[in-house]
């Protein structure tokens, strides 16, 4: 069946509504919340500082740490509190695709730890989630060369479209769900995931179109992050 008409009536390439905020959790050393549809995801971090035990530790640079949650009521059905193999994995590809923007040369035998606390979800969480942990990164003060933007692609009943959502994901007739992470200014891809069927040229356009939403993306982190520190 062709999926001719998005469930909440948004064009294929439009995004659903955001929202960005910094300095969301006085007591870390950053912080911010992205939204984008109904999702809410919040990130803090801490560090950089010493990293035990010791053994562990990097003399030529820090290490970046993430560790992905799911609060228990950010979904209809309870989810069970601690760590998930599905976290687990989600506080990996969140690490990787920070990686390429952060600079830690500056930290050796030092830990910058990343945490990430789904509030409530509607699909793309991991994407939001990244997004956020970006702009907390920035808010401390962490050196990066560009801020990193997330945004997951879909194929439902046979369109490529932007920003799934749960109806959209859960799809009937089928669905495939592609989150994308980027470095927006030069467009470097740090994060590509692929859960379902696609076509080859479909993929391009669906590269494309995570470009534009990116760049849409970067322009929402840039101004939360100016509104902060133009109001101190």
């Amino acid at each position: 069946m062709v999926y001719s008409k998005r469930n909440d009536g948004r064009k294929f390439e439009e995004m659903r509504k955001m929202e960005a905020k910094v300095g969301v959790v006085k007591s870390a050393d950053g912080s911010a919340m992205f939204k984008i549809g109904d999702t809410i995801a919040i990130a803090a971090v801490r560090g950089p500082r010493d990293l035990h035990p010791k053994f562990m530790q990097n003399p030529q640079k820090g290490i970046l740490r993430c560790n992905y949650n799911m609060m228990s009521f950010s979904v209809d059905e309870r989810i069970r509190p601690g760590p998930s193999r599905r976290s687990r994995e989600i506080s990996l590809v969140t690490r990787n695709a920070l990686l390429p923007a952060v600079n830690l040369d500056e930290f050796p035998n030092a830990v910058v730890d990343v945490f990430v606390e789904i509030q409530q979800a509607d699909a793309g969480t991991r994407c939001a989630g990244i997004c956020a942990a970006s702009m907390a990164l920035a808010d401390a003060g962490i050196p990066m060369k560009d801020l990193i933007c997330a945004i997951s692609i879909g194929r439902v009943g046979g369109k490529v479209l932007v920003d799934l959502d749960k109806f959209e994901e859960d799809y009937e007739e089928g669905s495939t769900d592609m989150p994308v992470a980027m470095l927006p200014r030069k467009a470097e891809v740090s994060l590509l995931q692929l859960d379902g069927e696609i076509k080859p040229e479909e993929i391009d356009k669906a590269l494309e179109l995570a470009k534009k939403s990116c760049q849409e993306i970067l322009e929402i982190q840039k101004k939360a992050l100016k509104e902060k520190y133009q109001n101190e």
